[in-house]
């Protein structure tokens, strides 16, 4: 019996360890990366190993808040993303609640369809994309950047499946007190789905901030530019430009409203994967 429970006992510290390391990997780079963004290009170039040891420096992130466009860029990836955002949430909110609770006429195949874009790549569309809003004038303009990402299968999957979680008693009550179907939408099962909208409108939003591809085709102007097409276009030759440290503080300067947003809703995130992990 000792034995076995001296196994049991250190199943836990096992388990704790495998996080610890885990965790020490996956962050590993990122410090790497913090690291060379607090350095000189200079030093850089005639030793990386100088990245171990001092002086550091803040040059780089001066360098990047004295540019001119940046700020331009830093909004623009703001609008698109917080835009894009909202609409994802209004709009697969709508369709999760219509697929979960309403009965239409091909309403299974429609799901089916909706499935079906999450197996489509990107790629695959973006020359019928291009022609497409090329022909409606929409390139260098917020709407050719915020359109494209409204469409989003997994997030009316993901709110199909947390409505249909949702007791159907609910419904019935507030209809027996008069309710409609709206109101028993906006009033009664939105404010439950809170969670998982949370967690939808995080992942959008870093989607959306960390979109390349897009912003690259859509924007050509410099002032339509995102931060990371923006940042990208000011580094064009790597660490023969403006040297290594500048390329890693311009990484590290696009991550950190990210990581705002994660700490701030990290616990809305946890609670709607639990839920549905139960469910």
């Amino acid at each position: 019996m000792s034995a076995a429970a001296d196994k049991r006992d250190r199943l836990p510290l096992l388990a704790w360890i495998a996080v610890v390391i885990g965790a020490l990997i996956m962050v590993t780079p990122l410090l790497w990366t913090l690291i060379l963004s607090l350095k000189s290009n200079a030093e850089l170039m005639r030793d990386s190993a100088s990245a171990f040891h001092g002086p550091y420096t803040l040059e780089n992130y001066r360098a990047i808040l004295l540019s001119s466009q940046v700020t331009r860029w830093l909004l623009n990836s703001l609008i698109v993303s917080l835009g894009t955002t909202g609409g994802v949430l209004i709009l697969c909110s709508l369709a999760g609640y219509g697929f979960a609770r309403l009965d239409f006429p091909f309403k299974r195949t429609l799901f089916l369809l909706v499935l079906l874009g999450l197996a489509i790549p990107e790629q695959a569309v973006i020359l019928p994309r291009h022609q497409l809003f090329a022909a409606l004038h929409l390139h260098n303009s917020y709407p050719g950047l915020i359109l494209p990402g409204l469409v989003a299968p997994f997030g009316v999957f993901f709110m199909t499946q947390y409505f249909r979680a949702i007791p159907v008693e609910l419904d019935e009550a507030a209809m027996l007190d008069g309710a409609s179907r709206f109101t028993i939408f906006r009033k009664v099962l939105l404010p439950l789905t809170i969670p998982a909208q949370v967690t939808l409108g995080v992942f959008t939003f870093l989607g959306s901030w960390n979109d390349y591809w897009w912003p690259l085709i859509s924007a050509t102007r410099s002032n339509m530019f995102t931060l990371t097409v923006g940042l990208a276009s000011s580094q064009m030759n790597y660490a023969q430009t403006s040297g290594l440290g500048f390329l890693m503080a311009q990484a590290v300067f696009a991550s950190i409203p990210i990581l705002i947003v994660y700490i701030i809703f990290q616990k809305q995130i946890v609670r709607a994967m639990a839920g549905t992990a139960v469910r």
